[in-house]
């Protein structure tokens, strides 16, 4: 009977690609090259990581505590009802709701409008696809410039004259006609097989059947990218909302943030603010921090 140990595979056993490979953890000087690298590695995550921890734990500490001399890094009691207190007191879960409201409008206008446009312009290419396709790219370098004729345009709708100030649909017009996105949806659709679109079309399915039925349903990982995109951009979007939600009862986490940490609240409350506004995020990052890796990978744009 053959009593030898079956080889331990290790997460390197197959590696052959990267800095290191497997052979380079044969060697003395490949392991020291590991450890360097992990070393170097693990004190940019604690560089990274302790400000979090600090902003997060200071908002348990009074006034007098957070301006003790020498400063101390964690309170001397954390004391939990001083978070719910602060919760209810200050009602945050309206400005958390207003905040979810934005989020799934901006969610729904981004994936439908975006994702359409990108089918347009990958499966359909209408005549003049390509001028389209560059002025859409162009669009990208001009943010900062359109920040005024935008604004004018939704206080004051062109022919209609309407006020839009106050609502959720200019930010959400605006998710909808995000250019990455829609390049981003464009070079995914490329790589599906046409053969699939021609199937459908011969069973008699219409363009905008064939997107539903047969797009989407194969496009689930760019789709969850560019949700994770929109989901994080919108929640930490300052600029618009204050301009057009700004001293409303609908304005968002992140102007009511910068509104009271600026006016009525003490220095441990703003911490305590920060500290709930960031947890949002962090909760979204550990759950898909896979698909938030390989957006990266996605986000390259190809002719």
């Amino acid at each position: 009977m053959n009593t030898t140990k079956p080889k331990r595979v290790t997460k390197f056993s197959t590696k052959t690609n990267g800095l290191l490979n497997y052979s380079d953890f044969a060697t003395f000087k490949g392991k020291i090259i590991y450890a360097i690298i992990f070393l170097l590695m693990l004190t940019v995550s604690l560089i990274c990581l302790v400000p979090v921890i600090w902003v997060a734990v200071s908002g348990f500490k009074d006034v007098s505590e957070m301006y003790a001399i020498p400063p101390t890094f964690f309170p001397k009691h954390f004391d939990f009802g001083k978070l719910l207190d602060f919760w209810n007191r200050v009602n945050v879960f309206k400005y958390f709701k207003n905040s979810l409201i934005l989020i799934v409008g901006c969610l729904s206008f981004d994936i439908i409008a975006n994702g359409l446009a990108g089918y347009v312009l990958s499966r359909i290419k209408p005549v003049g696809a390509r001028v389209i396709e560059k002025m859409i790219f162009a669009s990208m370098l001009l943010s900062g410039v359109s920040l005024i004729p935008l604004y004018i345009s939704f206080v004051d709708v062109p022919f209609f004259h309407i006020n839009l100030s106050g609502s959720y649909l200019p930010i959400w017009m605006m998710a909808g006609a995000n250019a990455f996105n829609v390049l981003l949806f464009r070079n995914f659709f490329n790589g599906i097989p046409m053969s699939y679109l021609e199937a459908a079309r011969i069973d008699g399915c219409t363009d905008l059947g064939i997107f539903g039925r047969i797009i989407v349903p194969m496009s689930k990982p760019i789709i969850m990218v560019v949700s994770i995109f929109s989901i994080t951009g919108t929640w930490s979007n300052f600029m618009w909302p204050y301009l057009i939600l700004g001293s409303t009862e609908k304005e968002p986490v992140s102007v009511m943030l910068y509104t009271l940490t600026s006016t009525v609240l003490r220095d441990d409350e703003s911490m305590l603010l920060t500290m709930i506004s960031i947890v949002p995020m962090i909760i979204v990052y550990a759950f898909f921090s896979k698909y938030i890796i390989g957006g990266v990978n996605m986000s390259g744009l190809k002719g």
